[in-house]
């Protein structure tokens, strides 16, 4: 990830798609929160979900599927603007999702321009996740500048 971090810094134009793929790869909120009801009987997988019956759905899973995104795992400010589900999908899109986009890259991009030194100081797979019941997030995010 640093070297995307790099990447980012040497390319500040990117900073649009970097909050695309960001809100692909980091997933803020946890899924399968609210059930979906099938209106009709659905072949899915090899089984029937019958009309009636609730389903729940994970976006999370969604935006690292690999017949939508090539090595979904991998983060890369690079990839094509995403098809992701960060914000959801039709109807239950979120109305403040343009708004959030604005903020977040205004935000990154201060940061890296105010303080463009600044790097975890830890190993990123030490960071704590808080596993709320809708909303997720570091628990601590010790950073040095």
């Amino acid at each position: 990830m640093a070297d995307q971090l790099a990447l980012l810094r040497e390319r500040p134009a990117l900073l649009p798609n970097a909050v695309e793929e960001l809100l692909r790869f980091t997933p803020l909120t946890v899924s399968a929160a609210y059930p979906r009801y099938a209106t009709a009987d659905v072949e899915l997988g090899g089984g029937t979900v019958p009309a009636g019956r609730p389903v729940l759905t994970s976006t999370n899973a969604a935006n690292r599927d690999p017949d939508v995104f090539d090595e979904p795992d991998r983060l890369d400010l690079t990839r094509p603007a995403a098809r992701h589900l960060a914000f959801g999908h039709g109807p239950h899109h979120c109305t403040g999702a343009p708004l959030a986009r604005m903020e977040l890259q205004v935000a990154l991009g201060l940061l890296l321009k105010r303080m463009p030194d600044i790097r975890l100081a830890c190993e990123p797979d030490t960071v704590e996740w808080t596993t709320g019941l809708l909303f997720r997030g570091p628990e601590h995010l010790p950073v040095i500048w």
